[in-house]
């Protein structure tokens, strides 16, 4: 089977539903499957029936705290090698210690990040420089997709 026709799977692990949903639409119309978990032991369900590409993680969800789903997935055979993107309301220096050693893929603060930087930072870890992405179904309802987010502002003339 050609792993192009095969969409890559995402476990997202946030309690706010409606971030939720738009990280979980955006990826999806650039052609990701993605599952939704609200709660710590609905994201380890998840992150071990579907053996997902990425979990996006945020570390301060209900039952289980992100941190210790990092754990739990670093310390077994199912989760110790999926990438795993951190997105949290903690800065990265008040976050609990060794979530780098822990191998994460990366760390943002959720004020700081744009909608439509998710696509980019989950682009970059699951289509590295050089892999064709497929072409998104339903760009036409997107129209700010293509926009770069990290542009300096343009100077007045």
């Amino acid at each position: 089977m050609d792993a192009a026709a095969t969409p890559q799977k995402i476990v997202i692990v946030e309690d706010n539903g409606a971030l939720a949903d738009i990280y979980k639409t955006r990826l999806e119309l650039i052609g990701y499957t993605c599952f939704i978990a609200y709660n710590g032991i609905t994201g380890l369900y998840f992150i071990q029936k579907e053996h997902p590409d990425l979990v996006l993680l945020d570390l301060m969800v209900p039952d289980i705290a992100g941190d210790q789903i990092l754990l739990r997935m670093r310390s077994s055979t199912w989760g110790k090698d999926i990438p795993v993107y951190i997105i949290s309301n903690l800065n990265e220096a008040d976050a609990p210690a060794g979530l780098r050693d822990l191998g994460i893929s990366g760390y943002s603060v959720k004020a700081n990040l744009a909608d439509d930087q998710i696509d980019q930072i989950v682009n970059n870890i699951l289509r590295p420089t050089g892999q064709a992405a497929p072409a998104p179904e339903h760009s036409a309802t997107e129209p700010h997709q293509d926009v770069p987010v990290q542009m300096p502002p343009a100077e007045s003339a």
